[in-house]
């Protein structure tokens, strides 16, 4: 964990957030004792602890440490997209992401990049324990007492899965799983412990995310930016899957996804950018005051804000992924294999395309995807998903087939499948084709929303960008890396390793 030589870092995230800030900094977690509210103020209510949670959650998607590319899980989501090879940089832009594209970072100890998930998990676990420990002698109505504490242990057991997930090596389903895994703190010290086991994180996380549910079951939410029973048991399907505990993947996921339906086709490609859809679980509504404008998701993924990012380096799909789907399918239907954009960038005149003149210093580049849309070109507004029902779907999917049900399995993926595409005549592979054809509807299915490289290093598979559309500029000729290199496990921070005195243990360099 990041440790500082302060009296607590919950204190001084509670001073911030009780006052209530815009601000998209994180500043406060260098801030001494003294600029903090009391002790005694922060955790006396349960009313205000509620604040904390609020800004745990504004921390999901807003900028920190005065660096445009780290807004929160938001940014972290698109780290783990282009270290694949389905989301491509056809140019480097305003170079934005592009060592972590190179695969430079998650080698490097002294990177920025590298640092930022290890920082941002571990701030919000140090949260999180603070709530945890204070929450029992504050005072407030029981059920909101469940409510945040619920969430805490959500955003505990989350923060553990993604840094465990990032800076250790892969779960092997069946083994003993004694590999490094991250230094479980459950408390609110500051002295550094050495790291746990794999298996003894996975532990923990399940064991906080059954605490979850039972808390928040039944309970009802403010708005979707917030946990509920449905989000924790898409928490728990993630985990399970994770670990190769099929039967409970599958039973998860379809107790998670009731009562969200799948989006019609219309919705699909109205930009991604409603958490108001009916499908959304989880997701993320920035306001005016907390856009941040080119630090937010949509400055980096969308295709029509007017930022440089956008303009020089739109996201481009994967050709070959591209095309093993069916026209009819509407997810292809939200990427323009000839970069052009008909009706959203470009328009016909005279027989030939030309550039709408609010958007004449954009690039048009082939297979520009554009599923993500701000709302208005010049403000950069669009809600960010976090959790949809189509992931359940494909978890279930795949936890049945790989589970003997095959024909259950069948079932559940044609009904994402048909809604996708209504000419979709079924399922008609079987047994590892079948759960390849699973595996690809995922990847396009969740493009942008930050699972290829977690979905890689669980399956063990190799990158393999050979044959793409990726740019050797952008990629720097980092086209295949194979499954048992080194790299899959990021290291830790040098300046965490230096703190702990050696207590924390670097990963294989």
């Amino acid at each position: 964990m990041k440790f500082f030589n302060k009296k607590t870092i919950f204190l001084a995230a509670a001073s911030v957030v009780l006052s209530m800030t815009a601000s998209c900094e994180r500043d406060y977690l260098e801030t001494d004792p003294t600029d903090a509210v009391s002790e005694e103020t922060a955790t006396a209510t349960v009313a205000n602890l509620s604040t904390v949670i609020n800004g745990m959650h504004r921390n999901m998607y807003l900028r920190q440490n005065g660096s445009q590319g780290q807004n929160g899980a938001t940014g972290i989501m698109i780290y783990m997209d282009v270290m694949g090879e389905d989301l491509i940089f056809p140019a480097t832009g305003p170079n934005w992401y592009v060592s972590t594209i190179r695969w430079l970072d998650n080698n490097n100890a002294s990177s920025g990049n590298l640092f930022y998930p290890y920082d941002f998990y571990y701030e919000q676990i140090r949260m999180a324990n603070g709530i945890l420990t204070s929450a029992p002698t504050a005072t407030g109505e029981p059920a909101d007492k469940d409510r945040v504490v619920g969430e805490a242990y959500a955003f505990r057991a989350l923060s553990y899965y993604m840094l465990n997930q990032i800076y250790a090596k892969r779960y092997v389903p069946g083994m003993d799983n004694s590999q490094m895994g991250m230094a479980l703190r459950l408390d609110i010290g500051i002295d550094p412990i050495p790291r746990n086991t794999l298996e003894e994180n996975y532990k923990v996380i399940n064991e906080d995310l059954q605490k979850s549910y039972d808390l928040l079951k039944g309970k009802t939410r403010s708005n979707k930016s917030h946990f509920n029973e449905n989000v924790v048991r898409g928490l728990m399907a993630r985990v399970a899957l994770t670990q190769g505990r099929y039967a409970d993947a599958a039973t998860f996921a379809k107790e998670a996804r009731t009562g969200f339906a799948l989006m019609s086709n219309a919705s699909y490609k109205a930009g991604f950018n409603d958490y108001n859809n009916g499908e959304w679980m989880w997701g993320y509504s920035p306001i005016d005051a907390t856009t941040d404008y080119f630090g937010n998701f949509m400055a980096y993924m969308s295709r029509n804000y007017n930022s440089s990012q956008i303009r020089q380096a739109p996201k481009v799909v994967n050709s070959q992924l591209y095309n093993k789907f069916a026209t009819t399918d509407v997810r292809t239907q939200v990427i323009d294999p000839t970069g052009n954009h008909l009706g959203l960038l470009t328009e016909m005149k005279d027989g030939k395309v030309v550039k709408k003149k609010d958007y004449a210093n954009y690039s048009l580049f082939p297979y520009t995807s554009q599923k993500f849309l701000v709302k208005e070109q010049t403000v950069c507004l669009g809600d960010i998903p976090m959790m949809r029902s189509a992931e359940l779907y494909l978890i279930e999917a795949e936890a049945l087939a790989r589970n003997n049900r095959e024909a259950e399995s069948k079932e559940v993926f044609n009904m994402l499948e048909k809604n996708r595409n209504p000419e979709y005549a079924g399922a008609t592979t079987t047994g590892q084709a079948y759960i390849d054809e699973i595996l690809t509807s995922r990847r396009l299915e969740l493009w942008g929303e930050g699972f290829r490289f977690l979905d890689l290093k669980r399956l063990n598979l190799p990158l393999d960008r050979n044959g793409t559309n990726v740019s050797e500029v952008v990629n720097n000729n980092v086209l295949y890396i194979a499954p048992d290199d080194k790299r899959w496990t990021w290291l830790i921070p040098q300046d965490e390793i230096n703190a702990s005195q050696g207590v924390i243990k670097q990963n294989e360099l």
